[in-house]
């Protein structure tokens, strides 16, 4: 061990960016070890044989694999913004939304030709009810947040699988009608907090330099 968690990530998968994101936000220094999600490291494996990203191993030997507990071990040792335990109720039922049925129809859009029973645009329409329900938070919220008039625990889950979202057909989204939402996407992409956490690492293997984070 380096002395610090080691955390397998892979810059793009959207549990992978809300990890790093909590522990960014926790200043919590990581070992970095960017993966290839086709090629994954028999360390990774050994240590969470579900094979998913982010995998966080602390000091002590313990393995945090689910990116939500990861978020919260994170904040739990400092949440100097105050993300946790905001609107508790309704954080968790967006976040069971978004990752429940959201992701699924977000799959079914960005890879539809894998799911040839409905057309792209179909499975979009699926996706925009959630959208819908997002911007009607973001409206009683000025905007500044899904569940309080401030950025917390549930925009940060949320954001990465909105902004995959809006990448699938970037003009349709661009034209859509989800102004609330389309800004806070931008406000929360174009901070300086994602920009570094979106630094690109080169693919670990156990004889490169280590590489830490933030």
């Amino acid at each position: 061990m380096s002395g610090h968690p080691i955390l397998y990530s892979f810059r793009r998968c959207p549990y992978a960016i809300r990890g790093r994101i909590a522990l960014a936000a926790a200043n919590i220094k990581c070992e970095l070890r960017e993966v290839v999600l086709s090629d994954k490291p028999a360390e990774m494996l050994a240590i969470s044989a579900k094979g998913t990203v982010p995998v966080l191993q602390l000091d002590d030997g313990q393995v945090i694999d689910e990116s939500l507990d990861v978020m919260h071990w994170a904040l739990q040792q400092s949440d100097p913004e105050h993300w946790l335990n905001v609107n508790e109720d309704e954080t968790q039922l967006l976040i069971k939304c978004n990752d429940g049925e959201f992701k699924q129809n977000l799959d079914r859009y960005k890879y539809f030709n894998r799911y040839p029973e409905h057309s792209q645009e179909y499975y979009r329409k699926q996706a925009e009810a959630f959208l819908l329900n997002l911007e009607e938070h973001l409206q009683v919220n000025n905007g500044s947040g899904l569940v309080a008039n401030k950025l917390s625990l549930a925009d940060i889950a949320i954001f990465p699988f909105i902004r995959q979202f809006s990448r699938v057909d970037y003009d349709w989204f661009l034209n859509s009608p989800y102004h609330e939402t389309k800004q806070w996407l931008s406000h929360i992409e174009e901070s300086q907090r994602f920009q570094n956490v979106m630094k690109k690492y080169l693919t670990w293997t156990n004889t490169n330099k280590i590489e830490y984070f933030p």
